[in-house]
């Protein structure tokens, strides 16, 4: 038994000594956890549950290569618990049945509860999910959800009301230069035994492109001390042209499907509505690089247009429709250029939402304030018998008047003289402001606005 126990451990070793940096440097406690100081500092829920061995059922959501799995196994080092770990892509009800059955004999034979750690949970359908809820409703198990999607979209909603969710951030640069510095150092995990000097600036290279991902920086930091010959004093010496080589071009972060779709086409349509076309080319070549659809791009600038700059420059909205009309017409790459027109035109031109915030308050009105009954004068008279039933009768043609302008009633009488619509001062609208303030006062001075 001590044998096969020496064979067992000296395997063990065997396969950690030639696992990748990244792995082998995966901290084993919390004190070598780096980063995500709002999750594990000191005195913070999750560190005072791990370290009292009171942990309840939880969702790590972040970005990859920020510590979701590390911290796990940190937990399964530190737990009284038995802690069993399955990958939702590879694993299914069979597995997941199993290890509930060990956790019912484990809780009612030796009454010890059991953790069960789920990587990239989002990967479960509905129905895989809901096997889980009993058992974790009961307390048969501590569900511990790891996933890079967020978890108000991917994960049942009873799932989630019975469990704590923890948003893992992208570490900083220095974060990840710190656990770049760390593996340099470590003799027994790291490089530590081989004589390895790293220039500062290509350290900060590698964890600029990297983007907060601790385990993509390790594995350009690995290929660059494994593939850089030594120089006359036996020294590996990783310079900044070594470090672009290795980790070569930033990926582009960015799921059409997930968070990052969300909040890149948010930070896209505010930095436009903010009059910044320096963020939005950004944001918009953000997209672009990363396979979103132009035809949504499109879609989006159109709707901008009317939402946001309205009228106070009323070549917007032409200028989004064409956009997106040459989107259709001639597609990527070319149309990347039309989407920039648009984008630039829309940022730099004078901004106003009233016509957006007056078709609310006009559909509240609707609902809340009026019948909608249209007043005798303006109703069809184009029919026999019209004018005997009062249709139109009194209706004024505003073109028979100076100015093509006659004061008159145009909403229902339980909403007379109500004002939806303010144009603001700015650009084009300035002019229809003051028209229409003249226009407002003449009219028997009978308009209210809400406001």
């Amino acid at each position: 038994m001590q044998q096969q126990n020496f064979f067992t451990q000296n395997y063990e070793q065997q396969i950690r000594s030639r696992a990748p940096l990244a792995l082998r440097m995966r901290p084993e406690t919390l004190d070598e956890f780096v980063g995500q100081g709002q999750i594990v500092g000191s005195g913070r829920l999750l560190t005072r549950l791990i370290k009292a061995d009171r942990l309840s059922s939880a969702v790590f959501y972040g970005p990859p290569g920020t510590g979701k799995t590390t911290l796990a196994k940190i937990i399964a080092g530190s737990t009284q618990a038995d802690f069993y770990e399955i990958n939702a892509v590879t694993s299914g009800k069979k597995e997941m049945t199993e290890v509930l059955e060990k956790a019912k004999n484990s809780l009612s034979v030796y009454g010890k509860r059991s953790i069960l750690f789920i990587d990239e949970i989002h990967r479960f359908n509905k129905a895989q999910q809901d096997l889980l809820l009993p058992s974790v409703e009961e307390g048969l198990i501590i569900l511990i959800g790891a996933t890079t999607e967020n978890p108000y979209f991917e994960i049942n909603s009873p799932l989630l009301s019975r469990s704590t969710i923890f948003e893992f951030r992208r570490l900083t640069d220095g974060q990840v230069v710190e656990v770049m510095e760390h593996a340099l150092q470590d003799p027994d995990r790291g490089f530590g035994r081989m004589k390895v000097e790293a220039e500062p600036d290509a350290l900060a290279h590698l964890a600029a492109v990297a983007g907060g991902d601790a385990r993509r920086a390790l594995n350009a930091l690995e290929l660059a001390v494994l593939t850089k010959d030594k120089d006359e004093t036996g020294t590996i010496r990783i310079d900044l042209e070594t470090a672009q080589e290795c980790i070569q071009q930033k990926a582009v972060v960015y799921d059409k499907d997930g968070d990052s779709h969300y909040d890149t086409i948010s930070a896209f349509i505010k930095s436009i509505r903010g009059s910044d076309p320096d963020a939005g080319l950004f944001w918009l070549a953000k997209m672009l690089e990363a396979g979103e659809d132009p035809k949504f791009i499109a879609r989006r600038l159109v709707i901008l247009a009317s939402e946001d700059v309205g009228n106070a420059e009323p070549q917007g909205l032409p200028v989004a429709v064409a956009a997106a009309q040459a989107v259709d017409m001639i597609g990527l790459p070319e149309a990347q250029l039309n989407l920039a027109q648009a984008v630039t035109f829309l940022a730099g031109a004078p901004k106003s939402n009233a016509s957006c915030v007056g078709i609310m308050e006009a559909r509240r009105a609707v609902r809340n304030e009026s019948d909608g009954q249209v007043p005798a004068h303006l109703k069809d008279a184009h029919y026999a018998g019209a004018k005997k039933l009062g249709r139109g009768s009194e209706y004024r043609y505003p073109h028979s008047y100076p100015g093509n302008w006659v004061a008159q009633d145009y909403l229902p009488e339980d909403i007379r003289g109500t004002v939806f619509y303010r144009p603001t001062e700015n650009g084009a609208e300035e002019a229809v402001s003051r028209r229409l303030e003249r226009y407002r006062s003449a009219d028997h001075g009978n308009r209210k606005d809400k406001k």
